[in-house]
């Protein structure tokens, strides 16, 4: 936006403080209103034929936007990607509390990525590692989806799952 004396169309079409359309005039006339109401020219449509200018306090104006801005970053969710690591080898009461710290992240809207790491000869049973994702996704179902099934990367096998929870 050019402000001012930064204007150097010939005409402009004139937009009063209220809103108002005051009509095409040269750009000395339109300056002349503007510092009369000790308020400043603000060129707002330059793509325009001719370039459409509004007489207002840019200052204020300005000052408003960034409210706006502020109040709309503060009011966005950030969803974070928290992870779970499972081993191949997990016990039962060890999956149970992973599982309920994943059910805690997918409570508080966030997204979950569940990984493997696959040690040693452990790499030649994926398949076992296949049914331990499938089970801790069936046991995340009421709580979350399953985003992307569980897929081998190099020697981990990995797993989103997207909260259901939408704050």
């Amino acid at each position: 936006m050019a402000i001012n004396e930064e204007i150097r169309d010939k005409e402009v079409r004139l937009v009063g403080p209220g809103g108002e359309q005051l009509g095409i005039m040269s750009i000395a006339d339109a300056m002349r209103i503007a510092t009369e109401k000790n308020l400043d020219l603000v060129r707002i449509a330059p793509q325009a034929a001719p370039p459409v200018c509004r007489i207002m306090d840019y200052g204020k104006h300005k000052f408003e936007q960034a409210k706006r801005e502020k109040e709309a970053r503060k009011n966005q969710k950030v969803i974070e990607l928290k992870e779970i690591r499972l081993s191949l080898n997990i016990d039962t009461h060890d999956f149970n509390t992973k599982l309920k710290n994943a059910l805690k992240f997918l409570d508080a809207g966030n997204k979950l990525k569940v990984s493997i790491r696959f040690r040693g000869r452990e790499m030649a049973h994926p398949e076992i590692g296949q049914t331990l994702m499938k089970r801790f996704g069936e046991a995340c179902a009421e709580h979350g989806s399953v985003e992307r099934i569980p897929k081998m990367e190099g020697r981990s096998m990995i797993m989103f799952v997207n909260s259901k929870q939408s704050k």
